[in-house]
């Protein structure tokens, strides 16, 4: 019996971590890919950020509710829709023939991502008891960024050498794999809170106050972009006042008021992705488009953030079990400042050394950083909202990301505008480099104290 529940532990665990290396392979892929897809589409700078955004943007308004209906109705049926749709929407982006049908997929995806997304830290956390699961936390994030240090490389390879194109035929086939895998050997169901009603109402209130307030961010247009940020955050504030008054909300806003670890485990996510998610993003056009680098060279240089996240997180993930989850993040993201403090002096001349041994410093204090956040906030939940709270940390992480995107595309507006990155740009462009990584420094120097403020680690006995 027991060799049986281990097997179906590993089992989960395997699909788990396929997923988690070739969903954040997909998308790292995809920004060394982006001066290709910006010819066959004829994007500018601004419209390439949108290949990121879009994804982000679904993933970040779907993840809490996904997360709740996990929690109803079964996170490994949620985890295997949201991988079906996922390779659908893949299969999708492949074969677009235009600007908008590429994006109209790559929102599918994101749609995917979330039911993945909001379902996986949760699996892990209902599968394996407390002894365990820091290490398998630690595995899942080491596979992710595994996928991101092949991504660069590997990405920049297949792009040079098949097109872009390649890249979701093979995160295509592999996600079919995981969908098999999933059906024929992942046997157990986790559902803590099945028999309750999902909320159907806050769910439609947060989806159109969430999607207002994003797409407010970052369209950089003005009157209609404040009327979104103002609207989206009034809709959050009365999604926030229904959700306290029924009694199954797809938000349990006490999780917030009742559990400082929670609540500032998931501030310092939302700040840490947020000061660091476009550094690949900003960096694969400086090298390719300021540098002269072809994709496989830029993704040699890239690769190493990564590398060292994978490297890092493994190590980290254990230690968590062990070390005040405080300690370890806040020192991450400590070391997270000094990389992005180094970036802001960047030139169109860099010597490669140095921007391979600031790439390597930001990804020890990231590796140090995600695990153990990650074995925070979800060790400090009872088995019932598991889900919700997975669904919360997706959303913090990919809400960050969208800000962080936010805030280059902002950036790029004010000194590129909607000009393409060219001889005569790249002046501009280097301001915007500079411009935007003083800001993120700023972002994650203020991180820390969030981090700092969580408090001593704190675990439910329903989790024991």
């Amino acid at each position: 019996m027991i060799e049986e529940k281990s097997a179906g532990r590993n089992a989960l665990l395997a699909v788990i971590l396929i997923s988690s290396f070739f969903n954040p392979f997909m998308g790292a892929a995809v920004n060394i890919a982006l001066p290709q897809i910006g010819n066959d589409f004829s994007m500018n700078a601004i419209g390439l950020s949108w290949v990121s955004m879009a994804f982000l943007l679904s993933s970040a308004i779907f993840l809490i509710p996904f997360g709740k209906a996990g929690d109803i109705w079964g996170r490994k049926k949620l985890f295997l829709y949201g991988n079906i749709l996922f390779t659908l929407a893949t299969l999708g982006c492949a074969f677009s023939f235009s600007e908008e049908i590429f994006l109209s997929f790559r929102f599918l995806q994101g749609v995917g991502g979330a039911m993945v997304g909001g379902t996986s830290m949760a699996l892990i956390t209902s599968a394996f008891p407390p002894n365990q699961r820091g290490k398998a936390i630690g595995m899942s994030v080491s596979a992710v960024y595994i996928g991101l240090s092949a991504a660069p490389l590997f990405g920049g390879m297949l792009t040079q050498a098949f097109g872009w194109h390649s890249l979701f035929y093979i995160n295509a086939t592999v996600g079919l794999f995981v969908i098999i895998l999933t059906i024929t050997s992942v046997r157990s169901e986790w559902q803590e809170a099945k028999g309750e009603k999902f909320d159907y109402v806050g769910s439609l209130i947060y989806i159109i106050s969430m999607s207002a307030l994003m797409f407010g961010l970052v369209k950089n247009s003005g009157l209609l972009s404040e009327i979104l940020i103002v609207g989206g955050f009034a809709g959050l504030i009365f999604f926030i006042f229904l959700e306290l008054k029924i009694s199954s909300p797809i938000l349990n806003v006490n999780l917030f008021r009742n559990n400082r670890t929670f609540a500032f485990s998931n501030l310092a996510s939302l700040i840490n992705y947020a000061a660091t998610f476009a550094i690949t993003f900003m960096l694969s056009l400086y090298l390719q488009n300021v540098r002269g680098l072809s994709p496989s060279d830029a993704g040699l240089l890239l690769v190493t953030q990564p590398v060292l996240m994978a490297v890092v997180a493994i190590f980290s993930g254990r230690l968590s079990d062990k070390i005040d989850s405080r300690i370890l993040s806040s020192l991450g993201m400590s070391i997270i400042v000094i990389g992005l403090i180094l970036l802001t002096f960047i030139k169109t001349d860099t010597p490669n050394i140095y921007l391979i041994s600031s790439l390597a410093i930001l990804g020890m204090g990231f590796g140090l950083f995600s695990s153990p956040n990650t074995n925070a906030v979800m060790s400090s939940v009872e088995k019932k909202f598991l889900g919700v709270a997975s669904g919360i940390n997706s959303t913090m992480r990919m809400t960050g990301q969208m800000v962080s995107m936010a805030i280059a595309a902002l950036v790029i507006h004010i000194y590129v505008g909607e000009k393409k990155i060219e001889a005569d740009t790249i002046p501009q462009y280097m301001t915007t480099l500079k411009v935007i990584f003083a800001v993120f420094a700023v972002l994650c120097f203020l991180g820390v104290f969030a981090s700092l403020a969580r408090g001593k680690k704190v675990e439910p006995s329903s989790l024991k």
